[in-house]
């Protein structure tokens, strides 16, 4: 558990923790953990009758966007014209997809809403949960990838600088087996 944030745990918050529950935080991808960490999310939103909001950031600095994470003063990156609007689809179509998965077509119950904030994910999923009654929901993989040693994990980060209280929730090993059958 991190100074910063008053809960770190697996499974949810317990209904009966005298923790207001407001509005549920969620960073959205299609890996197993993050799959994993939508359903917690989506769950604890129901219990509590919360807003459930689904993050799904980007950034042209990010691997999986086309940049490297990592910057050299020697060789910044260059962007002669960049229409952030490819980048906003691309993450809306992920978080609606994502949240199909997780919710099938049961939503009618849940007050949901999907941002895309350009941003570093950690840094995007804490400045967004800073309101008193905000949870902040993350997914964490079975093993240490080596996506998170070059990159960093966004978990960790979270847990650092979290203003807020964080679940963090483990892929399962169905999740964990398919995303690393789908390279997610």
């Amino acid at each position: 558990m991190s100074s910063g944030s008053p809960l770190a745990q697996a499974g949810g918050v317990p209904s009966d923790s005298g923790l207001a529950v407001c509005r549920v935080i969620v960073g959205i991808d299609d890996s197993g953990p993050g799959l994993a960490a939508l359903r917690e999310a989506v769950a604890l939103a129901r219990r509590h009758g919360a807003r459930l909001i689904a993050v799904r950031s980007w950034a042209l600095g990010l691997p999986r966007h086309g940049g490297r994470r990592h910057r050299h003063l020697a060789h910044p990156h260059v962007v002669l014209y960049f229409a952030d609007w490819e980048q906003r689809v691309a993450a809306r179509v992920l978080a609606k997809n994502a949240l199909e998965q997780a919710l099938g077509q049961a939503a009618a119950d849940l007050d949901v809403a999907i941002e895309t904030p350009d941003g570093d994910p950690g840094v995007v999923l804490t400045d967004i949960a800073r309101r008193p009654g905000d949870v902040l929901v993350v997914g964490r993989e079975r093993q240490v990838s080596a996506r998170a040693i070059l990159h960093g994990s966004v978990t960790s980060y979270c847990l650092r600088h979290a203003v807020c209280p964080v679940i963090v929730v483990p892929a399962t090993k169905a999740e964990a087996a398919r995303a690393a059958s789908t390279g997610g």
